[in-house]
């Protein structure tokens, strides 16, 4: 069922997509949809958190082992290329699902309260995230710890994967280059003693994508 309503979300749009047409699509009686999610809103928020999980383990993305080793890792530059690897991977899988949650919020409540849902729990992650660059002191100087998390949740924020992969092109790796240079520019103290200077990711992949040589 989750799988027939993410092709007709994709295709047509949660608001003009019905629990009748998802019941048909699906092959099954249009009481075990209602059964199984209840809504359309509660079969959106099955499938979001299916795809944002990737698989049917209950376990939050702050628990997950991917999330789990960014917050571990030591060296400063080294756990934001893992976070923006990682969150790349993620986005492939819920890029579609994004967009159409994001254009339904304009006009659905359950889709708007969705959406507002989704951005809380992203900002956590991402505070969580600079809680841990702040403790070790590898933010830059005169970087607070919020105004950090403000950047790197606004850089890693949906609307500009949305912007940049699915309306301007961009490859998902072109995207994970760029998005890991900046967060380490933007976020690390390259002058610390025994700090090396910030490693650029080949740029080959968005020179690419952009035209250049």
């Amino acid at each position: 069922m989750l799988q027939a309503a993410q092709r007709l979300f994709d295709r047509d749009g949660y608001v003009a997509t019905t629990v009748e047409d998802i019941a048909t699509e699906a092959g099954v009686a249009l009481k075990t949809v209602y059964s199984a999610f209840t809504t359309k809103a509660g079969l959106l928020r099955a499938l979001w958190d299916l795809l944002l999980k990737g698989d049917s383990d209950e376990a939050p993305v702050a628990q997950r082992a991917w999330y789990r080793s960014v917050l571990e890792e030591a060296d400063a530059e080294r756990q934001l290329r893992l976070l923006a690897a990682g969150a790349c991977s993620v986005k492939v899988r819920i890029g579609a699902l994004l967009k159409v949650i994001r254009s339904a919020s304009v006009v659905d409540p359950d889709s708007a309260a969705l959406w507002q849902l989704i951005q809380s729990d992203f900002y956590e992650n991402q505070r969580a995230i600079v809680s841990t660059l702040h403790a070790r002191r590898g933010l830059r100087p005169g970087l607070s710890a919020t105004e950090a998390t403000d950047i790197l949740w606004s850089l890693n924020h949906p609307d500009v994967w949305l912007l940049l992969v699915d309306q301007r092109g961009w490859t998902p790796q072109a995207f994970e280059a760029w998005f890991a240079d900046t967060l380490c520019q933007q976020l690390l103290d390259t002058t610390s003693a025994g700090r090396t200077p910030v490693r650029r990711s080949p740029r080959s992949a968005t020179q690419r994508h952009l035209g250049q040589p």
